[in-house]
C-alpha cells in the first residue's frame, strides 16, 4: 500500500464522478443532489511505475505486485458537519483513517451541476470544509483538555506539558487555522498524533476545472493555487470528466487521447505524484525469478525499517541488505551482471534506502 487518500470537498464538486474515474469503476453513485454518498465507498488503484516494467522485462517473474494507493469517497461536507449537519460526524470521522487528503474543489462556471451554495467561489469553498475541520479538532482538543487539567492540578508533569500543547492546539484551532500549524518537539509529538486530528493531515487541493482549461486551470484555480502557496500544499488540475473518459479507454487509446489534449500524463497520475510529494514516500522493490515487487517507504528510512515493511522479523533481526541502484540494475542486465561489475553494494543498520533500490535482505 502507497497511501490512503481521503477525497473530500462540498457536495456536488465532482468527488464520486472523480473515484468512479481514477478507480475505473461504477461503485459510487454520482448524481446531481448532495449526500449522494453516504457511506464511504473505497477503491484501490495501481501505482504507475515504468521501473517494474523494466525490471520485469529483466527477470520475467511468475508474480508481480506493484504499489498501490487506497482512495476514499468521502460524502459531501457542508457548512455546519462538525455540528453534525448533513451527517458531518459520519462524515468526518471517515477521514481520520485517510493519511492525507484530496480537497476536491469546483473551480468551473456553468453545465448542469447545481453548486451547494448557487454559486462558484472556490476560495469560501475551501474555507468552508477548513473551518469545519478545525472546529471538529477543536472540540476533540477541548476534551481532552478538560481531562488533562484536572490530572495536571494533582502534579503529573507530562500532563502539564500535554495541557501546554493542547492550549496551543486549542488557539489555533479557534481561528480556523490548521493544527499542522503548531510545531511541537519531537518528544512530544506523540501528544499530538493521539488525538487524531484531521487537520494535521497533509492536503493536495484537487482543482475540477473544464476541458479547455487543461493543463494550465483558469482563474478559479488559479485562487486554489494560491492558497495552497500560503499553507504549503500540494495543487492538482483536473477536468474530472476527462478523466471519466479517459477510464473508459485502453491504454494505447488513452495515450492517444492524452497526446490530443497536450497531456504527457493522467490526472490520476499527477494525483499519485502529489501524494508521494506530500507525505514523502519513496520507492524500492525486490526483483527475483519468483515475484518482482515495489515497496513504499518513507524518505530517510534505514534499511531495516525498509526491510521490515516485508516482514516485522526481518527488521528485528536485521543483518545487511545486498543493494543495487535501479539504474545500475537495468544497465547491467539484473543481478547477476551488477554483481559481475562490483555495482551490488552491502549496506548495514545506518543506510538511507534511497528511491528506485532493488534490495535483497539478510536476517537472522
Amino acid at each position: 500500500m502507497g497511501f490512503k487518500c481521503g477525497i473530500v470537498g462540498l457536495p456536488n464538486v465532482g468527488k464520486s464522478t472523480l473515484f468512479n474515474a481514477i478507480t475505473a469503476s461504477e461503485q459510487a453513485a454520482a448524481a446531481n443532489y448532495p449526500f449522494c454518498t453516504i457511506d464511504k465507498n473505497t477503491g484501490t488503484v495501481v501505482v504507475p511505475d515504468p521501473r517494474m516494467d523494466a525490471l520485469i522485462a529483466i527477470v520475467n517473474p511468475v508474480r508481480v505486485v506493484p504499489a498501490t494507493i487506497q482512495f476514499d469517497d468521502i460524502a459531501g461536507l457542508v457548512e455546519g458537519a462538525s455540528k453534525n449537519e448533513g451527517l458531518g460526524n459520519k462524515f468526518l470521522g471517515h477521514i481520520r483513517e485517510s493519511d492525507a487528503i484530496a480537497h476536491v474543489v469546483r473551480c468551473f462556471e456553468g453545465g448542469d451541476i447545481i453548486h451547494v451554495t448557487g454559486s462558484v467561489d472556490p476560495e469560501r469553498d475551501v474555507r468552508v470544509i477548513q473551518t469545519e475541520l478545525a472546529l471538529k479538532d477543536l472540540a476533540t482538543v477541548t476534551s481532552r483538555l478538560d481531562k488533562s487539567e484536572k490530572l495536571a492540578r494533582s502534579g503529573d508533569k507530562e500532563e502539564k506539558t500535554r495541557v501546554e500543547i493542547l492550549n496551543q492546539l486549542k488557539a489555533v484551532l479557534n481561528e480556523a487555522k490548521p493544527a499542522r500549524d503548531v510545531k511541537v518537539p519531537q518528544q512530544h509529538q506523540h501528544m499530538v498524533d493521539e488525538l487524531m486530528l484531521l487537520t494535521c493531515k497533509p492536503v493536495m487541493y484537487v482543482c475540477n476545472v473544464g476541458e479547455a482549461d487543461l493543463p494550465g486551470g483558469n482563474r478559479h484555480s488559479d485562487v486554489v493555487k494560491r492558497i495552497a502557496a500560503e499553507e504549503g500544499a500540494e495543487v492538482v488540475i483536473i477536468s474530472v470528466k476527462i478523466e471519466q473518459e479517459i477510464s473508459r479507454l485502453s491504454p494505447v487509446e488513452r495515450r492517444e487521447f492524452l497526446d490530443g489534449l497536450g497531456l504527457k500524463e493522467s490526472g490520476l497520475d499527477r494525483l499519485i505524484q502529489a501524494g508521494y510529494r506530500l507525505l514523502g514516500l519513496r520507492t524500492y522493490f525486490t526483483a527475483g525469478v519468483k515475484e518482482v515487487r515495489a515497496w513504499t517507504i518513507r524518505q530517510g528510512d534505514t534499511a531495516p525499517v525498509a526491510a521490515g515493511k516485508i516482514h516485522s522479523d526481518f527488521e528485528k533481526g536485521f543483518i545487511r541488505a545486498e543493494t543495487i541502484s535501479y539504474a545500475d540494475f537495468v544497465a547491467c542486465g539484473g543481478e547477476q551482471g551488477a554483481k559481475d561489475k562490483g555495482k551490488l553494494r552491502t549496506e548495514g543498520k545506518e543506510y538511507v534506502v534511497q528511491d528506485g533500490d532493488v534490495m535483497h535482505f539478510l536476517f537472522k
